[in-house]
């Protein structure tokens, strides 16, 4: 989820859910392949963004797989949906899911504290009394950080492979935690990357094997895994990073729900297609408590990120390591699912080509938009230092401004950031889109929120640091 492209409105609706409730279809504008391999082929060939793309569709009528580039940039090859790539936080949504269909067997309940499986010798943090809870963990409302301050890796282009469970132990045992658990979303690797860890304890075997028997033997989907087989070995694409040079592929074995799985544009149809309902499958009930289970005016979500737009609901999620981008989202409106993978690191990710391919007469191309003849002004620093900052958008996004020498930047959630221009003292921009980033000063002088403004209207955003 970019800048451009949020329309920056939590969504809050009460309905009541059925398991695979029957949603009205909407039609939606279809790119052809023929338009789909264009824009591929312009982010590799002309942008040289990117080394290879695969994308993926999914909806009523089937599948379609359109794919451009090289698995490594010696390669002859193409890549195509059988091509496997790291796909960082979208793990995320296993582990959701996981925990969802845990839930619907009785084996844990959404509210249990963290205490209940963690080991006796390991002291689960607090704040005022409260604990956090496994769907705090989910929903990054944990209070927990992005990343444990003891993860102090040997290897950076591999940051989380010799992070140990005693590490992760020792530091939930020293941990102070700096706010109520449920009063700020606060994206964290870790949390998740523990909820993971807790499901495996409860459950008595690994995240592996957690998610290869209750998710992808269900699903069908055979080369979703973190152990690669031989066959996944010899069709895993090469990561790049944001220079285009090799990486190497990342491990995390104390945090492998946090972002530890490879898959395939194929096998992640088949997990849009069951949580559109668009095949049968048993966990049915676990993907529809994850995409929002009901209580009473309440309606919890766990793990999706969710963009009201218009009457639509679009669930999404992203994903990223040290050489792989990826994106996942759908509308059950519409009934449409779509799968965008790379092995490249962009400064802008792929979630544009996602959601333009979900809905392209709402969402636009990075670049495609109007604001490029805007004229941006040299900025004092010490203004720029004055806005930079974490706000809170809806309870599910941050959006953090930051200052590099002269330049400014603004990043959401865990994406990668990007370069903000000045129109004005307190106006801001970037090149191609429809937004604008205008702050604000309270009544005593202190920036106090930034005044978001799109094409789907405005939204405020308060600043908590």
């Amino acid at each position: 989820m970019r800048f451009p492209l949020m329309p920056f409105k939590a969504a809050c609706i009460s309905t009541a859910l059925l398991v695979c409730p029957a949603y009205v279809q909407v039609a939606a504008q279809d790119l052809t392949d023929a338009q789909i391999r264009s824009i591929l082929q312009d982010r590799v060939d002309q942008a040289k963004s990117n080394v290879g793309i695969v994308v993926g569709l999914v909806d009523a009528k089937g599948t379609r797989i359109i794919a451009y580039g090289k698995p490594s940039l010696d390669s002859t090859a193409e890549v195509n949906g059988d091509t496997v790539f790291e796909i960082g936080s979208i793990t995320k949504l296993f582990t959701d899911t996981l925990l969802a269909d845990m839930v619907e067997k009785g084996e844990v309940d959404l509210n249990d504290p963290i205490s209940q499986y963690l080991p006796p010798s390991v002291k689960a943090p607090t704040f005022n009394g409260h604990e956090i809870t496994l769907l705090s963990l989910a929903n990054h409302v944990s209070g927990l950080p992005r990343i444990p301050d003891n993860m102090q890796s040997k290897d950076a282009q591999n940051p989380y492979a010799d992070y140990s469970i005693d590490q992760l132990y020792a530091f939930l045992s020293n941990h102070q935690l700096k706010y109520d658990v449920g009063l700020h979303y606060q994206y964290s690797n870790l949390g998740v990357g523990l909820l993971g860890h807790l499901l495996t304890l409860k459950a008595q075997g690994t995240y592996e094997d957690l998610v290869r028997t209750r998710i992808c033997e269900p699903l069908g989907m055979e080369d979703t895994r973190i152990t690669l087989t031989p066959s996944m070995k010899a069709r895993l694409a090469q990561g790049h990073n944001e220079l285009g040079v090799p990486t190497s592929n990342w491990d995390l074995p104390t945090l492998a729900g946090a972002g530890a799985l490879r898959s395939t544009a194929k096998d992640l149809l088949k997990f849009l297609a069951a949580n559109l309902c668009l095949a049968k499958t048993p966990l049915a009930p676990a993907m529809e408590r994850a995409q929002g289970s009901t209580q009473g005016l309440n309606t919890i979500r766990i793990g999706w990120r969710v963009n009201a737009k218009g009457a639509n609901l679009i669930f999404s999620h992203a994903g990223g390591t040290g050489g792989y981008n990826s994106f996942v989202c759908f509308d059950r409106q519409r009934m449409r699912g779509v799968v965008v993978l790379t092995n490249s690191v962009t400064q802008n990710g792929v979630d544009d080509i996602g959601l333009h391919l979900l809905d392209s007469a709402s969402y636009r191309l990075i670049g495609s938009g109007t604001e490029t003849s805007t004229k941006a002004i040299q900025m004092n620093p010490a203004l720029l230092d004055a806005y930079a900052g974490t706000y809170q958008v809806a309870p599910n996004y941050l959006l953090v401004f930051s200052r590099e020498g002269g330049k400014f930047f603004a990043q959401i959630g865990d994406t990668p950031k990007f370069e903000i221009f000045a129109k004005s003292e307190t106006d801001f921009f970037r090149d191609g889109v429809h937004v604008t980033a205008s702050f604000a000063k309270d009544a005593k002088g202190v920036v106090s929120r930034v005044i978001l403004r799109s094409n789907q209207g405005e939204q405020t955003a308060t600043r908590i640091q």
